[in-house]
């Protein structure tokens, strides 16, 4: 890593603006909370007692891991040169990075931010696809797995979107990760929980939640960090950074509010497992169209999530039969699917700069489905060559016994008392 004073020539060149960082300073820290307290707290509390640190632990081993490589190449061959499929190393281990270095795509902050703000986006969404296998995943497959998915499957699809690869040259609509993000990170969780397996006593025994106080506190913590995930990705403090962060809140409290209406129409009490549920739906699904829809539209966006994610998460589930742990599929996958799909319904170009069908412009939901079609296959196929690579070298879950008696104690010689 280089840093280095600027030269007066550097300095009268610059186009680095005072408020745009201080916002996308708020703004990394904001998505950095998400993963560390708020994912590991939303998880934890709704596993059951025996795994609560066993799932903390996989977000804060992401963190670590994923900030790591992402300096190392990940940065760079995400977010550094144009060619179709992945950039280049120009940039490994932040060669080059100066004080008044700028990334071509965020002109106004400093290079490093702008890494360091991507970074956070790198690690929430391997630490979202432990969701899936939670409560039997071997500490050591976990790592491995991580390792493999953050560069044969993030890396490359945030170049593809967000670095100018071919899905950028397409005209995608992605404005914070329905593609990147939640879609790659549901079909992920998908494939990883077919293949390993549902949990002992799926169906039959009681799995519910430890404490879903800790998931309520977590969703919180989400809710508040989806204003830097979404705002910031405006990349400066602007009236577009505003409409973004409007329209996730309107969406989190319309998927909130569906949600518990469903079940209170279906089962006669609407739960607090629904409702928090129903809001990290609008949330997710908002999250591809935040940048470029009205604010009504991410009250539209929200109910739709509700709807589309309370389906997924029961009847699509137990037709399949599937052990999603946590609903990483039916919450993210899907909500990803469909706020792509919506960003290209609902895109106004006075907001983003493109048109959506309801502006006369129906070829932009085609191009996304297109885009769907590209993070399903990539993502799906890689994470089940994964797998089966890193089975090859450990057992991807633990023992019955071990699974029986708990992943605290198991993976980490530790247990709540």
């Amino acid at each position: 890593m280089s840093f280095s004073p600027a030269t007066p020539a550097v300095a009268q060149t610059s186009t680095i603006n005072a408020a745009d960082t201080a916002w996308m300073i708020v703004a990394t820290a904001l998505v950095l909370m998400m993963t560390i307290p708020g994912l590991a707290l939303f998880y934890s509390g709704m596993v059951r007692k025996k795994n609560v640190l066993a799932t903390m632990a996989q977000s804060l081993a992401a963190v670590a891991i994923i900030s790591i490589l992402w300096v190392c190449f990940g940065y760079s061959l995400a977010f550094v040169g144009d060619g179709p499929w992945i950039g280049t190393l120009d940039r490994w281990f932040l060669i080059g990075v100066t004080m008044d270095s700028v990334n071509p795509a965020a002109k106004t902050i400093p290079e490093a931010l702008f890494m360091l703000y991507q970074m956070t986006f790198a690690i929430i969404t391997v630490a979202l696809v432990a969701g899936a296998v939670a409560d039997r995943m071997r500490f050591s497959a976990y790592l491995l797995f991580a390792i493999g998915w953050f560069m044969f499957v993030y890396v490359p699809l945030a170049h593809w979107v967000w670095g100018g690869g071919f899905l950028a040259t397409m005209g995608v609509l992605d404005f914070a990760g329905g593609l990147v993000v939640h879609l790659s990170a549901g079909i992920g969780g998908l494939v990883a929980a077919t293949v390993m397996g549902r949990r002992h006593g799926y169906g039959s025994d009681n799995l519910s939640p430890f404490d879903l106080s800790l998931a309520v506190i977590g969703t919180g913590l989400l809710w508040v960090g989806w204003f830097g995930f979404n705002g910031g990705s405006a990349l400066a403090a602007s009236p577009r950074a505003v409409m973004a962060i409007t329209a996730t809140h309107l969406a989190a409290c319309a998927g909130a509010l569906t949600w518990g209406a469903i079940e209170w129409a279906t089962r006669r009490k609407p739960s607090v497992l629904g409702m928090i549920s129903g809001a990290i739906a609008g949330l997710g699904t908002i999250t591809p169209a935040s940048g470029f829809v009205a604010p009504w539209h991410g009250i539209v966006i929200g109910v739709v999530a509700g709807l589309v994610c309370f389906w997924a998460c029961t009847w699509l589930k137990h037709r399949f039969n599937y052990d999603d742990s946590l609903d990483v599929f039916g919450v993210h996958g899907v909500g990803g699917m469909t706020g792509t799909l919506l960003a290209g319904v609902f895109a106004t170009s006075a907001i983003g700069g493109t048109a959506g069908l309801i502006e006369n412009n129906p070829q932009q939901v085609l191009i996304q489905l297109y885009g769907i079609a590209a993070t399903l296959v990539w993502s799906g196929g890689v994470t089940y060559v994964l797998l089966k690579l890193v089975s090859a070298f450990v057992p991807l879950r633990v023992s019955l016994q071990q699974e029986l008696e708990g992943l605290d104690i198991s993976q980490h010689g530790e247990a709540l008392q």
